[in-house]
């Protein structure tokens, strides 16, 4: 129906009501009333056309969308027919020297009856029989807080979702049995099955803006023992500044999870490193090195050196920080392998960077057990030529990307790690450049990591491969590894190891069977098959050696520990003779120099 339509619709609606009503009145009291008398036509014509219309138009009766009406529009009829009222008792006044009090009392009943009624009956309708005629599901609203109270208020006026909430949950037993919009609070959030079950609930939505990584999870815990799909409101920062819409829920991801909220950046210190700097990212085309590259941009540097082996990779993050930053950041994509010495050299000097974050490196455990001499060509001879190349031009810091796997090393990769940590120490010691490490845990959503596996295999159909029931990793995202790296360069002194208060170590079949839930399947529809350890993996993961421990925190969980006193010159054999030493030879080698455990000690930061 057109705009002019509706209004001339409820101007003809109101019109009749309101003589309607006017007669009625008077016939109530006086069925011989004289209906066409002078009198009787001025007070009529008057309260309808200059009394009810006017207060009508002030109040916007005519203008609202009545199928979503509510408190506020009830105001508003109340408000329009009383002063209307009010209006006619002094025409009264005026014209017969007195007011008919009980007349204009009824007048009011019907005006509020039949004027209210008119424009609720289309809510009722449209809520009790178009609504039910849709197909909608049932949710269950976790939070009866205000972010809780928005979003039902939004699904019961706009129902594009297809939900329909019917109960809310809150761990505040104060609002428990009570009503909002009309939906009760039916326990705490260890009812939720019991709800869900009893409600036949389809989805659960997390309106608790305000959790934390570990509160969601307790939530999930409840949440994953029902068949409902659980999602999550948005901020309701995004909310307010019109990024999103109140009911735009995303799903629960596997970082909302881990049961650790995330490092918060000293974005002081780190200005302090970055603005206006120079800085040069190796393996910026790689999953770690490019989400350094987006936080690198926040902080505005002068120059930003987008390193990288493979061209495809390094064109997709040049393009994609290019549209955002073309104007304020001078981008220079670098296509060079680190292990061309000459070449890491020549961009060394050509652009001299401030800081250096060196994140390229072979990172599959597995791959590298079969190729340990790449393995050394890159991650120790790579890593040696880069520092060596900062040291040499004057780089004010050096940040090595290093892994969990090179605390007590198993594998050829740990192993390499664990030696290229030992070649930047040894340069820290004679240099003005400060190099420092930082140690990661499993990185989800990395190339290397199990998820993407994990989801490759349930679209397939399953089942999900898991090496081992017991064995367990730390986990965190690639935005936090990216943080802990910059976080790193701010930080450094000369030498240290950084690592980050992962929390609790996480089952990998744990995150196998959450990826199932989340995925929206069950365990029995894709199944989980253990396939075995695979060569050079441990069962579990640490941060810092025995000796390596520092009890205090030198940032917001951030811990530092500091190896000295190793046999550098057992590093210098293996670089200059790996390429005259066969696989095997190489892979006992490096492993027996990274576990030597009387060369760890501990630095006191402080």
């Amino acid at each position: 129906m057109s705009y002019s339509k509706r209004v001339s619709m409820l101007v003809g609606l109101d019109s009749l009501i309101v003589l309607f009503s006017i007669y009625i009145g008077y016939f109530i009291l006086n069925p011989y009333v004289n209906f066409y008398s002078l009198s009787m036509l001025t007070i009529s014509s008057i309260t309808l056309l200059i009394s009810h219309h006017v207060f009508a138009s002030i109040y916007r009766l005519y203008h609202k969308a009545w199928e979503y009406a509510s408190v506020g529009e009830l105001v508003a009829i109340v408000k329009a027919i009383s002063y209307s009222i009010a209006l006619a008792a002094a025409v009264q006044l005026v014209v017969n020297g007195h007011i008919y009090v009980r007349v204009l009392f009824i007048t009011w009943l019907l005006h509020m009856c039949l004027i209210g009624g008119s424009r609720f009956s289309w809510r009722i309708v449209r809520d009790r029989f178009i609504k039910s005629q849709a197909e909608t599901k049932n949710a269950l609203i976790i939070g009866a807080g205000s972010a809780g109270t928005m979003l039902v208020r939004q699904l019961l006026k706009n129902n594009d979702s297809g939900l329909t909430p019917v109960a809310f949950v809150d761990d505040d037993e104060s609002k428990r049995k009570l009503q909002i919009y009309g939906v009760t609070v039916l326990g705490t959030t260890e009812d939720i099955p019991a709800i869900v079950e009893n409600k036949q609930i389809d989805h659960i939505i997390i309106a608790i803006p305000s959790l934390s990584k570990s509160e969601i999870q307790k939530i999930y815990q409840q949440c994953s023992k029902t068949k409902a799909k659980t999602k999550i409101m948005p901020m309701i920062e995004d909310i307010v500044t019109g990024k999103v819409a109140v009911n735009q829920f995303r799903d629960v991801q596997v970082e909302d999870l881990l049961g650790r909220d995330p490092v918060e950046l000293d974005l002081e210190s780190i200005a302090k490193k970055v603005t206006g700097k120079t800085i040069l990212v190796t393996g910026a085309g790689g999953s770690i090195g490019s989400e350094i590259c987006r936080q690198i941009c926040k902080f505005k540097p002068k120059k930003l050196l987008l390193l990288g082996h493979g061209e495809n990779s390094i064109y997709a993050i040049d393009m994609e920080i290019r549209n955002r930053y073309q104007e304020e950041i001078e981008i220079l994509p670098v296509i060079a392998d680190i292990q061309d010495r000459h070449r890491i050299f020549d961009v060394m000097d050509e652009h001299k960077p401030d800081v250096v974050y060196h994140a390229a490196a072979h990172k599959h455990v597995p791959l590298m057990e079969y190729n340990p001499k790449e393995a050394v060509k890159n991650n120790v001879l790579g890593t040696k030529n880069v520092a060596e190349a900062a040291d040499t031009f004057g780089v004010g810091t050096f940040v090595l990307v290093s892994s969990d796997k090179a605390v007590n090393p198993t594998n050829v990769m740990g192993s390499t790690k664990r030696i290229a940590e030992m070649v930047i120490q040894q340069l820290d010691k004679s240099s003005n450049t400060r190099f420092v490490a930082v140690r990661f845990g499993n990185v989800l959503g990395s190339r290397g990591s199990v998820i993407p596996l994990f989801k490759k295999q349930i679209q397939n159909g399953g089942p999900v491969t898991v090496t081992h029931p017991d064995m367990t990793r730390y986990f965190m995202t690639i935005p936090e590894a990216s943080r802990l790296v910059m976080q790193a360069g701010a930080l450094a002194r000369g030498g240290e190891i950084f690592v980050l208060d992962m929390g609790e170590p996480v089952k990998i079949v744990d995150l196998a069977k959450n990826l199932i839930r989340l995925s929206g399947y069950t365990e029995d529809e894709i199944g989980i098959r253990y396939a075995g350890i695979r060569p050079g993996e441990k069962m579990y993961e640490e941060l810092l050696g025995e000796n390596e421990v520092h009890s205090e925190e030198v940032f917001p969980k951030i811990f530092i520990g500091k190896t000295v006193e190793f046999e550098y010159g057992k590093v210098s054999t293996l670089i200059e003779n790996h390429d005259t030493y066969d696989n095997r030879y190489i892979r006992e080698y490096v492993l027996g120099l990274a576990n030597k455990k009387e060369e760890l000690l501990v630095k006191n930061a402080n």
